[in-house]
């Protein structure tokens, strides 16, 4: 039955049903514009947090964030445009680290104000059109509005500075963000333009304080060295394998071993013992001094290395083989029968070292010099799974920084500069190009607003303000949140990252275009399972007449 009560053919079977025009768009836009709402609140320096937690094991962990991608990540919606929101956050997050909450709000205000002209019966088409224009004008704002300092290298270090410190102005260490900025820019900036995260190890360790958090010039490993290894080793020549060392006791399954004696189980084991001494003698041949193991080392070919007076360190995990390789500048070896074509690696010291009640390990001096360790300290675990997040985003979003080059200002300034210039712009165009052009100015005056609400701002005033600043060419002028007034953005240090807005610009204009053009939702029947009984039924059915008749006497009805 359509909306006004006309009874339709069936034409999809089962529990299928489709939604057709105006009720599949409306599903769309509820959904769309309620997954935003529900973040919208995170946005801005002054956001708040959101709990997280299990809807059916209450002894479950809970997770204390305001970070766009990891609230979206611990949800399930059943609504598909919610999930394609969801979708361009996890994008947002893989691609640059950042700005997750803002293109989910972004698509969202985009999705509200195309609602609005839909309801003035203009068709998605034309709307997509104009959206297409503005994004367009938009972006080429944006690029204009962009700054590249990388060739003064103590201001572009500056810059980074900055951007860190606005980046973490939105999360738990925002009263340390100096801190954890420095302690940030410093990591990126070993890496010496370099943007493999793996040489950052991010260590979090209960107890002291955040600002206790600090950085360490070498890899931290959060493994133990072997029962009678020397615990120090300078020069060090290092083998990392992901070989089984675990063969000094009798592993044969699946097979049944007779011995009539007890002499007889004594070789094999010898035999055993015998396989295992030689495989150690092969790593021995390495001319190593270090062994880093993934897998087990039972005692007895550990005894053995530590009569040679090598370092053992077994059961590093997957994680810390694979980061250690690239650290030490070693191959990860599984045989070794041709020592002359593993690569060590190599480090001038590995030592045992203590943070709070842990032991750890550290290799200074690697071969990979731009390695280095973050030590996260706080009093709880929900505090340091929350500064593991912000610094993350800190990391990824200078790393995009540094290949980028090129930055923004921040504090709504680009929104509302990128929504001036459409505005501008639609009164060239004619028809109704031109609202969809309005609306998308619009939405980007929303993002400001929102940041402005949750900062308990008088929103309307300050938002009108700085748009009456950036038109009178004041191109710095950005939201205040702390004085709740227009400031400087140059002068105050609030810069951005331009490929974080720029990207959640594009991902938040196509995700609204994709939900747009959707006129249909179909939703398939689930699989029908038949019912086992029913074939024991047939197949008894099946039978001879006489067998049949025997069973129809104690199971069919």
């Amino acid at each position: 039955m359509d909306q006004i009560g006309n009874v339709l053919p069936q034409v999809l079977k089962g529990a299928a049903s489709q939604e057709k025009g105006e009720m599949a768009r409306m599903d769309s836009f509820v959904g769309a514009t309620a997954i935003a709402d529900l973040i919208k609140t995170t946005l801005g320096p002054k956001g708040m947090d959101k709990v997280l937690r299990s809807s059916t094991d209450d002894s479950a962990a809970i997770t204390v964030t305001n970070d766009g991608a990891t609230i979206l990540k611990s949800i399930n919606v059943d609504n598909p445009a919610a999930k394609i929101l969801i979708d361009i956050s996890k994008t947002q997050d893989s691609e640059v680290g950042d700005g997750t909450t803002t293109v989910t709000v972004l698509a969202g205000e985009l999705l509200r104000e195309a609602e609005k002209l839909i309801n003035m019966k203009i068709h998605p088409q034309i709307i997509i059109a104009g959206f297409r224009e503005a994004r367009d004008i938009a972006r080429r704002k944006l690029l204009s509005l962009s700054v590249d300092n990388s060739e003064d290298e103590a201001q572009f270090k500056q810059h980074l500075f900055n951007i860190a410190k606005t980046t973490l102005s939105s999360k738990l260490v925002f009263h340390d963000k100096e801190h954890f900025a420095k302690l940030a820019v410093d990591a990126v900036l070993r890496l010496k333009g370099s943007q493999n995260l793996d040489y950052i190890k991010i260590i979090k360790k209960a107890g002291g304080s955040l600002k206790d958090s600090y950085l360490d010039e070498g890899f931290l490993l959060e493994k133990e060295i072997s029962v009678g290894c020397p615990k120090r080793m300078e020069n060090c020549k290092v083998l990392v394998a992901n070989t089984p060392m675990d063969y000094d006791k009798i592993k044969i399954f699946g097979s049944k071993v007779k011995a009539d004696s007890m002499d007889k189980v004594a070789e094999i084991e010898q035999a055993e013992k015998n396989k295992m001494k030689e495989k150690v003698e092969k790593i021995i041949s390495h001319n190593c001094n270090v062994f880093i193991n993934r897998q087990l080392i039972y005692n007895y070919p550990e005894q053995l290395m530590a009569d040679k007076g090598m370092m053992v360190i077994e059961h590093s995990d997957f994680d810390g083989t694979e980061r250690l390789s690239k650290v030490l500048g070693a191959d990860i070896v599984s045989t070794f029968d041709a020592p002359d074509q593993a690569k060590l690696g190599e480090c001038k010291l590995i030592e045992e070292i203590m943070i709070g009640e842990d032991r750890l390990l550290k290799f200074s001096g690697c071969a990979a010099g731009e390695s280095c360790s973050i030590v996260l300290r706080g009093s709880g675990s929900h505090i340091l799974d929350e500064a593991e997040r912000s610094m993350h985003d800190a990391l990824c979003v200078l790393i995009t920084t540094v290949k980028n080059k090129r930055i923004v200002y921040g504090g709504g300034n680009t929104e509302i500069a990128m929504a001036l210039d459409i505005e501008d712009q639609a009164k060239n165009y004619t028809g109704k190009e031109a609202l969809a052009l309005e609306s998308f100015a619009m939405a980007l005056r929303q993002l400001p607003t929102i940041i402005s609400d949750n900062a308990g701002l008088d929103s309307a005033e300050i938002v009108q303000n700085l748009r009456s600043a950036i038109h009178k060419g004041d191109m710095h002028a950005g939201i205040n949140v702390q004085e709740g007034t227009v400031g400087n953005m140059k002068e105050m240090g609030i810069t951005e990252c331009y490929r974080v807005k720029e990207q959640a610009l594009l991902c938040a204009s196509e995700a609204a275009e994709m939900v747009l053009r959707v006129d249909s939702i179909v939703r398939c029947a689930p699989r029908e399972r038949e019912d086992p009984r029913q074939r024991m039924f047939q197949i008894i059915r099946q039978m001879p007449h006489d067998i049949h008749t025997h069973f129809q006497q104690f199971i069919l009805p």
